[in-house]
C-alpha cells in the first residue's frame, strides 16, 4: 500500500464532504404537491407504515410489496428523524450516496496502490449523474449499490490480508509443510462481504447474481495466491482448504442474513402472507415438516416471483421510458423521474419555467465506457492485471444477468450498480496513462511525457465536472426555461 496513509484519508474525507454537500443540497425538492414522485410512492408509503407497525408492511391494498424489507426499513429510519417529508424519505438515500463516494475512493486507492488514483475515482463518482440522482430519491437502488460495493471492498481487503499472511508463511519457510499450502482460518473480511451481500439481497433480489460472481472472484483470489507462493498443489489446495469456507462466508452467511432480515415479518401477526398456511395453502404435503412461518415465507416469495415474472413486454407492460441493457453502458436511454412546466414556476427568468429530474449518466464518462472496457480486457488478457479483472467482475455481475430476461420490463436505474465499477475502471486507466504500473506502484515515465499525461488527465476531469455542472439543473429540478430544457436533451433517445 502507498505510504501516505494520512494523505489518503484526508483526500477521502474531503471528497466525502463534497459528496455530503451535493447530495443533501435541495434534497427537499421536488415533490408532487408534497407527496412522493415516481416510484417513491411505493417505497416511501410502505416505509412510513413500517414505523408504526413493527417494521413490517401489512396492508394488502399496496399490491406492490414485491421487494425484501431492508431498503424500505432504511428509508423509514430517515422518516423517523425528519418525518413524512421529502427530506425524511430521501435522507437515508443521501447518506448512502455519501458513503458510496468514500467507498469508491478508498477501494480504488487500494486497487491501484495510489492515493492519486483513489482521488480520481472519487472525483468521477462525485460527478456521475446516475449515482447522484439515485442518491437523491427515496428508492431502493442506492442501498443495493452501497452494499454491493462494500462487499467488493471487503473482498479486496481480504485478498491483501491473505497475501500478507502467505508472505509471512513463505518467508518463514513453512510453505512446503503441506502440498496443499497453509490453512487461512476464519477470515473476517470475507465474512463481512457475506453480510453485505446478504443485505444486498435483502434490498433487491438482483443481489443474488452478485453473490455468484463474487463467490467465483473470491475463489479465484485464493487460487492465484496459492499459485503465486508456489504451493505444490494449488488447485487441490484451493478445493480442499478454501472452497468450503468460501461457500460458508459467501453463500451460507448471505442466506442467513437474508432470512434474518424478515425478523419483523416473522414477529408480526398481520404481515402480508404471514399466516398463509391453512388459509391460502394447505397444511399437509411434502414440506409439512417445516414450520408454518417458513412455508408462509416461501409462499410469499413465490407470489413476489410471479409478479416479477409477469412484468414483461409480451404481457403488455410497456413504459415510455423503458430501456434494455444493451443501452446501459453508454446511457443511451435515460429515465425521467419528474417533469413540470408551468407559468406558476418561477426562478428561470421567463414567463414559463420547466423543472425536471432525469436519471442520466454524465456523457463525458458513460459515452467513453466501451473504449475503457476494451482497454480493461486488453490489460487482463495481455498483462494478467488482477485490478482490472476484479473491477470488471463487479461490472459484469450487475450487468450481464439482465440479458437472461430481455422480455422483462426494464429501466435505466437498474444500471446504477454498474456506475461505481465503471468509475474504478476509468480511474485505473487514467492511472496507467499517468504512469506505468509495475509491482504495485506507479513508476514515472520520461518526465515530459508524465507531465503531458497528467495534464491530459486533469483536462479530462475538468470536462467531466463541467459536463456534470451543465446537467445539474435537470438532475435536481432547478427552474430552467423551456429552451434550456431542449438544449439539455442531447440525443433523440433522451426525449
Amino acid at each position: 500500500m502507498p505510504p501516505d496513509t494520512k494523505r489518503g484519508w484526508l483526500v477521502a474525507g474531503f471528497l466525502t464532504l463534497l459528496a455530503a454537500i451535493t447530495r443533501f443540497a435541495g434534497l427537499h425538492t421536488p415533490t408532487d404537491a408534497g407527496t412522493p414522485v415516481f416510484d417513491e410512492k411505493h417505497y416511501v408509503t410502505q416505509a412510513w407504515q413500517m414505523l408504526g407497525n413493527g417494521w413490517v408492511e401489512d396492508n394488502p391494498a399496496y399490491g406492490l410489496v414485491v421487494h425484501p424489507p431492508v431498503g424500505k426499513q432504511l428509508i423509514a429510519l430517515g422518516e423517523a428523524v425528519f418525518g413524512y417529508s421529502a427530506l425524511g424519505w430521501r435522507s437515508a438515500a443521501a447518506v448512502a450516496g455519501v458513503v458510496l463516494v468514500l467507498l469508491v475512493t478508498r477501494i480504488a486507492r487500494r486497487l491501484a496502490r495510489s492515493t492519486l488514483v483513489g482521488a480520481i475515482a472519487g472525483v468521477l463518482i462525485l460527478a456521475d449523474g446516475v449515482t447522484f440522482v439515485t442518491s437523491r430519491i427515496g428508492m431502493l437502488d442506492i442501498f443495493l449499490v452501497v452494499f454491493i460495493v462494500g462487499a467488493f471492498g471487503c473482498l479486496i481487503v481480504d485478498r491483501d490480508d491473505v497475501r500478507r499472511r502467505y508472505r509471512r508463511v513463505y518467508d518463514e519457510g513453512r510453505i512446503d509443510e503441506s502440498a496443499f499450502g497453509p490453512r487461512m482460518g476464519f477470515r473476517w473480511w470475507r465474512f463481512g462481504a457475506g453480510v453485505l451481500l446478504g443485505l444486498a439481497c435483502a434490498t433487491k433480489w438482483s443481489g443474488i447474481y452478485v453473490v455468484a460472481f463474487f463467490g467465483l472472484l473470491a475463489v479465484a483470489f485464493d487460487l492465484a495466491a496459492r499459485h503465486h507462493f508456489a504451493v505444490r498443489r494449488p488447485v487441490a489446495g484451493t478445493a480442499m482448504r478454501d472452497l468450503v469456507p468460501a461457500l460458508g462466508s459467501l453463500v451460507a452467511i448471505p442466506a442467513a442474513v437474508y432470512v434474518g432480515s424478515y425478523w419483523a415479518w416473522f414477529a408480526s401477526e398481520t404481515a402480508i402472507d404471514r399466516h398463509a398456511v391453512g388459509r391460502v395453502i394447505g397444511t399437509g404435503g411434502t414440506w409439512s415438516f417445516l414450520p408454518d412461518s417458513l412455508r408462509a415465507l416461501w409462499y410469499n416469495h413465490s407470489h413476489i416471483l410471479s409478479f416479477h415474472a409477469g412484468l414483461t413486454n409480451s404481457e403488455g407492460h410497456i413504459h415510455p421510458w423503458e430501456s434494455k441493457p444493451w443501452t446501459w453502458p453508454m446511457g443511451l436511454r435515460p429515465m425521467l423521474y419528474y417533469f413540470a412546466q408551468s407559468d406558476e414556476i418561477s426562478g428561470c427568468g421567463a414567463t414559463e419555467c420547466v423543472r425536471a429530474v432525469m436519471l442520466v449518466g454524465t456523457p463525458a464518462m458513460w459515452w467513453l465506457s466501451l473504449p475503457v472496457l476494451a482497454w480493461s480486457a486488453w490489460r487482463i488478457i495481455g498483462y494478467r492485471d488482477w485490478r482490472y479483472a476484479a473491477a470488471l467482475t463487479g461490472y459484469l455481475a450487475v450487468f450481464v444477468p439482465w440479458f437472461a430476461a430481455l422480455d422483462r420490463q426494464m429501466y435505466y436505474f437498474y444500471a446504477a450498480p454498474m456506475a461505481p465499477f465503471m468509475v474504478m475502471l476509468f480511474a485505473l486507466a487514467l492511472g496507467d496513462l499517468i504512469g506505468r504500473h509495475e509491482r504495485g506502484k506507479l513508476r514515472p515515465r520520461i518526465p515530459e511525457r508524465r507531465q503531458l499525461a497528467t495534464l491530459v488527465v486533469c483536462v479530462y476531469l475538468a470536462v467531466v465536472i463541467a459536463n456534470f455542472i451543465w446537467l445539474y439543473p435537470i438532475l435536481t429540478a432547478l427552474p430552467i426555461t423551456p429552451e434550456m430544457w431542449q438544449r439539455q436533451l442531447w440525443l433523440p433517445s433522451w426525449r
